[in-house]
């Protein structure tokens, strides 16, 4: 059966022997642009200018350059390495272009049993749409789809906690929006995600210690896996089967046995799309403390003189403890990487800065005399009652102690870009201008963010790609 033909069933042809890998490839192919909420075609295009600044904004990092001279030595043109008009390997374009969007943790994410950063499929769908002559709503859906299937399977599963990484998530929604923009069948996408997911396993070790660059790479190479994945698939490669339920498969293998009800997905019944749950950021960095440094900021607001202070504590979650405060590296940190999750050293700079931007956690800045005493006098703590209010608010909260004995607290529960409080079209604008204004000029940056408001109108994706140039500066 085409996939034309795929694409044109309702979900009511769901067949119930059918196993998880199959599931999901039906719904990848049945789901179509007509069935999206307005609110969910905006909440793309929202996500779409957050994660095209984030990764033109880190244009000029070592390790950016470092993977675009990577992309050159792959001397192929199908797909755009962004910020260039240099193109390479559609798998290689969307390993490069997603580590660009993760490079300053300022993309977007997801809460549930297990974290994640949902956006991380979105430079695979720009690389593939590109690659395969992809219209602008054909990308739109694509990424709706990749949205869901991350999530859903947040939503069900932990990783972190058994030692493998949240990426092995992004693994199979990549493939399965891969998959689709390629026009598979609904047989070969399900080969795809076996492929994919039997091959493919990252380890958590890439969050724990001192971090490294790998950690804004994880997620972009679980990515191209995918899409490597999906051209073996539409070239008649198969892969074992049943993946997820199989005697030795991803349920007994990594994640224990759970329930996924494909059925429920987002569809045109019930407008239940995951991306309407997702939250974004207005500072570049992990995403569990982002209410401790708008805690520390008000603090500083009430005193004239840092002098004063004789400790900082920190009540965080049990979530944000072990990832951000627990390992002896995040109080030393020797890397961007390291610094951007570390609690102490977040919240020193912000202590002594007075704000938080994309150069806090640049390497020169790390080991400063004045953020290194200052961290030796901030403790932090996993705390039961701010654990209980996790995942549905994301809290810390930060205790300041005066020489005078005097002590201020400040407890902030959600950050701006939660559900609570979520960012308008005017604060991705923005953030997308203070990221690009070094890079593009004023008019340049209207026009790349009209031709992304407007992206259910571009037949093509040329437009947005030749906008997103950087010249040399």
């Amino acid at each position: 059966m085409s996939c034309a033909g795929l694409a044109s069933q309702s979900l009511s042809f769901w067949e119930p022997y059918m196993n998880l890998a199959e599931q999901l490839s039906h719904y990848a192919l049945t789901l179509r642009y007509d069935d999206l909420p307005a609110a969910v075609v905006h909440k793309v295009k929202q996500r779409m200018v957050d994660s095209l600044g984030c990764a033109l904004g880190s244009f000029d990092e070592a390790v950016v350059a470092d993977l675009r001279r990577f992309a050159g030595s792959v001397p192929l043109d199908s797909s755009s390495v962004l910020g260039t008009a240099q193109k390479t390997s559609v798998d290689v374009a969307a390993f490069v272009n997603g580590a660009m969007v993760r490079y300053y943790d300022f993309n977007d994410g997801y809460i549930a049993k297990e974290l994640g950063h949902p956006s991380d499929n979105i430079p695979t769908c720009l690389a593939v749409a590109e690659a395969e002559g992809a219209s602008g709503r054909e990308l739109i859906v694509a990424i709706v789809l990749a949205y869901e299937v991350q999530c859903r399977l947040q939503d069900v599963a932990n990783l972190y906690r058994l030692g493998w990484d949240h990426v092995n998530y992004v693994l199979i929604s990549a493939t399965l929006a891969a998959g689709r923009l390629m026009k598979l069948s609904q047989e070969q996408l399900a080969h795809a995600i076996n492929i994919a997911v039997n091959g493919h396993i990252a380890l958590r070790q890439v969050r724990a210690g001192e971090l490294s660059a790998w950690k804004g790479c994880s997620a972009a190479n679980a990515a191209r896996n995918g899409v490597f994945s999906a051209l073996l698939a539409r070239h008649g490669v198969t892969g074992p089967s049943p993946i997820f339920e199989g005697e030795m498969g991803f349920m007994k293998q990594i994640t224990g046995a759970f329930q996924l009800d494909v059925q429920q997905f987002g569809n045109a019944e019930n407008g239940d799309f995951r991306i309407l749950n997702t939250l974004t950021k207005l500072l570049p960095m992990q995403g569990e403390m982002q209410t401790a440094v708008w805690a520390a900021l008000e603090l500083r607001s009430q005193l004239g003189d840092l002098g004063v202070i004789r400790a900082v504590r920190i009540d965080t979650t049990e979530v944000g403890y072990r990832i951000l405060g627990k390992d002896p590296e995040k109080w030393r940190p020797a890397s961007r990487e390291t610094a951007d999750h570390s609690l102490p050293y977040a919240v020193a700079r912000a202590l002594l800065d007075g704000e938080i931007t994309a150069s806090s956690f640049a390497p020169k800045k790390l080991g400063e005399p004045s953020v290194l005493a200052f961290m030796d006098k901030i403790s932090v703590y996993p705390n039961d009652e701010l654990t209980a209010l996790f995942p549905a608010q994301i809290p810390n909260r930060v205790t300041i102690e005066l020489i005078s004995g005097e002590t201020l607290t400040k407890q902030v529960n959600a950050a701006r870009g939660s559900l609570a409080t979520p960012m308008d079209d005017e604060d991705f604008e923005n953030k997308f201008r203070t990221l690009l204004c070094p890079l593009l000029g004023v008019e340049r940056i209207d026009k790349l963010l009209e031709c992304i408001w407007r992206l259910e109108g571009q037949q093509g994706l040329e437009a947005l790609f030749e906008l997103a140039i950087i010249e040399a500066h």
